[in-house]
């Protein structure tokens, strides 16, 4: 059904709100004060023309901005994007009672992704290599991505090659592509069992393409160079298919605020460290207990620290935080910590530091509601919430990071 709408305001996932006697619809691409025509089913709809345009409604970058599901925003004026970033994280903190003045958004630039996860499929016409549509499993074949670094745009033919080279059925599977100092790091997974044929035939294209490193479901097929990737002045060879922060400037911003507030410890610990992003940076001024549940991540970050100079000393510990968190006994050897845990958050190691003597915290994380859940729990042990940085890595998405720094004052004796 074909539907005249008014939009009141952004949801949390970027799509146009408008209230109707049913109740809210949503209509993606759709902006604040907007008329639109819209086709609706059920809650959603789908934007069909423009009444009333936004004067907040810019030029998308992307030719496939409105049927690719990577981007959300990109029509949307850029200060209001920034405030409408913002306000996830405030109304996150407000709904756990939170009031604590939230800074700007740390602007992520276009063309500074450095991390790109495809989907490639092998089809009748060829091999398909890009995102799926919004909704949809069906994928968009992309020519362009503003979001990404241009070295790795420039390389999707030669991506898609590859692709068509290691697909072993007909079915969906993933391609992460990480722009390193020494070239393109590509990691496949559940392309399917590579016959001899295909893995020789693989490793040959890499080294014609001038690829770093080709990994299949983990296990390095052709490395021509080692990749590295930069922490500070520090060089990591991350794992084939790890973890990393997606925009190498968004790490530096949440460095730069993580680093200072804990270095004056003469001991700190980062709670699941990943690969050292933290923990190499923060070795510069105090030694750094790393605890991380991924054993090849720990071994980038080991081999990192062993080849750098003018580190302290860092150990490392594997341990899975969610079911073992690190106690509070164990904490209070610690001058300073520092934990990025995955979206789910650290509810039960939050718990632990609530009940610590640690001086200094310092809550890194990609969802602001989880983020708000822990930071309550720390309050309510005694912590003081100092600061709150939103920072954007995901840009034109509705993902959006941020940094905490927390003190708790010294007990009277």
């Amino acid at each position: 059904m074909t539907t005249r709408l008014k939009i009141g305001r952004l949801g949390g996932q970027g799509d146009g709100i408008a209230w109707t006697e049913r109740g809210q619809t949503y209509v993606p691409f759709a902006l604040p004060g907007e008329t639109v025509t819209a086709a609706v089913e059920g809650e959603r709809g789908t934007l069909m023309a423009l009444i009333d345009r936004s004067p907040l409604r810019v030029e998308p970058r992307c030719r496939h901005f409105g049927v690719c599901g990577g981007c959300v925003l990109q029509h949307l004026e850029p200060a209001a994007y920034g405030q409408w970033k913002r306000d996830k994280v405030v109304q996150a903190l407000k709904s756990r009672g939170i009031e604590v003045p939230v800074d700007d958004l740390v602007a992520c630039a276009p063309e500074s992704r450095r991390r790109a996860a495809f989907t490639a499929r092998h089809t009748e016409r060829g091999v398909l290599l890009g995102y799926n549509e919004a909704q949809s499993n069906s994928l968009i074949d992309v020519e362009e991505c503003p979001i990404l670094l241009p070295e790795i745009v420039a390389a999707l033919p030669e991506l898609r090659k590859l692709a068509s080279i290691v697909a072993m059925s007909g079915s969906p599977f993933r391609l992460l592509v990480t722009a390193t100092a020494s070239g393109l790091d590509i990691a496949a997974s559940d392309q399917g069992t590579l016959s001899d044929e295909a893995r020789h035939a693989a490793g040959r294209y890499v080294l014609k393409a001038g690829f770093a490193r080709l990994s299949v479901d983990g296990e390095i097929v052709v490395e021509s160079r080692k990749p590295m990737v930069m922490a500070g002045e520090m060089a990591i060879e991350p794992p084939p298919g790890g973890f990393l922060q997606a925009v190498a400037a968004a790490e530096d911003a949440m460095a730069a605020l993580v680093v200072p507030h804990l270095a004056k410890g003469k001991k700190v610990a980062d709670l699941f460290a990943g690969a050292g992003a933290f923990a190499l940076r923060l070795a510069r001024h105090a030694e750094v207990h790393a605890v991380e549940a991924d054993e090849a991540a720990l071994g980038a970050l080991d081999r990192a620290f062993r080849f750098a100079t003018g580190l302290k000393r860092v150990t490392t510990e594997k341990r899975d935080l969610f079911r073992r968190p690190l106690t509070f006994k164990e904490l209070n050897a610690f001058g300073g910590v520092v934990f990025d845990p995955p979206r789910a958050g650290a509810e039960d190691q939050a718990k632990q530091l609530a009940r610590s003597d640690v001086p200094k915290l310092a809550a890194v994380s990609c969802n602001p509601l989880t983020l708000a859940r822990d930071l309550k729990i720390l309050i309510d042990g005694g912590y003081l919430l100092q600061r709150v940085v939103p920072i954007d890595q995901f840009l034109w998405s509705a993902h959006v990071e941020a940094v905490a720094l927390l003190d708790k004052p010294k007990k009277r004796r």
